[in-house]
């Protein structure tokens, strides 16, 4: 397997291995080069540039998450945007994704401003925590189901260290509700059939290690398909965020 990067002199190749001792999973994240298709894509996006951003640096490296690790709610995307949080280095940083999500967060009283524009912006999350189980932008915005599963470790990691506060997981799309599944199969379980997925879905996951139950929440994906054809308005992502900061008691 070539993981070869030009822009990470200390990579990981294996995430199984790295992330289940780690006490801290962001900065082990950024080192990541475990797909091959997703490095060679995320860095030739950072070589050329979109001409709108040609005179900045683009992070092209793994995407951490952003947010307090003793958050009450976790909200879970698909992967980074190309010219999004792949430029920036922050989740849903500089895209319109973002600006739709931001907006909402802010509206409900879990981030301090409505505009996320650079890692320099001053944004802050109360409560919440942002991440993806995809860390690294794929072509086409479509992550195989082997680099679903090749991340899922981070993921796995990032759960367990939240473990003591969240009360709450909040996932946007389809796809990150595939991905969350498995990785919240330890400290609860996940009923069998599984949740579907939907806008509003709502499934509580009873502990299995003493700790409180979780909720799981379903809501449309931020995407420019979803919010510019209407399919998720504002007010319904408010109201999916505003059930969120109940159940977790996050208000």
């Amino acid at each position: 397997m070539d993981t070869r990067s030009e822009l990470i002199p200390d990579p990981i190749t294996d995430p199984a291995a790295a992330a289940p001792e780690a006490s801290d999973v962001d900065p082990l994240v950024t080192r990541c080069v475990a797909c091959p298709r997703l490095v060679d894509w995320r860095e030739e996006v950072a070589r050329t540039k979109r001409a709108a951003f040609r005179d900045q640096d683009y992070w092209g490296r793994p995407v951490p998450g952003f947010g307090p690790m003793d958050a009450r709610i976790l909200v879970v995307g698909l992967a980074p945007a190309a010219h999004g949080a792949n430029r920036t280095g922050r989740m849903f940083t500089g895209d319109r994704s973002g600006d739709v999500l931001y907006r909402a967060l802010h509206d409900v009283g879990l981030a301090n401003q409505p505009e996320a524009t650079s890692i320099e912006d001053g944004l802050t999350l109360h409560n919440t925590r942002i991440t993806s189980p995809v860390h690294c932008a794929p072509p086409a915005n479509k992550p195989t189901p082997a680099e679903r599963d090749t991340c899922r470790p981070w993921l796995t990691r990032e759960l367990e260290l939240l473990r003591p506060t969240l009360r709450a997981v909040v996932v946007l799309g389809a796809f990150g509700w595939q991905a969350v599944l498995p990785a919240l199969a330890g400290a609860w379980r996940v009923p069998r059939p599984r949740p579907k997925f939907g806008h509003l879905a709502h499934a509580e996951l009873p502990a299995t290690d003493g700790g409180p139950d979780l909720h799981l929440l379903g809501c449309y994906h931020v995407s420019q398909q979803n919010t510019f054809t209407g399919r998720l308005t504002p007010a319904m992502l408010r109201e999916v965020f505003e059930r969120a900061k109940g159940l977790s008691g996050a208000g």
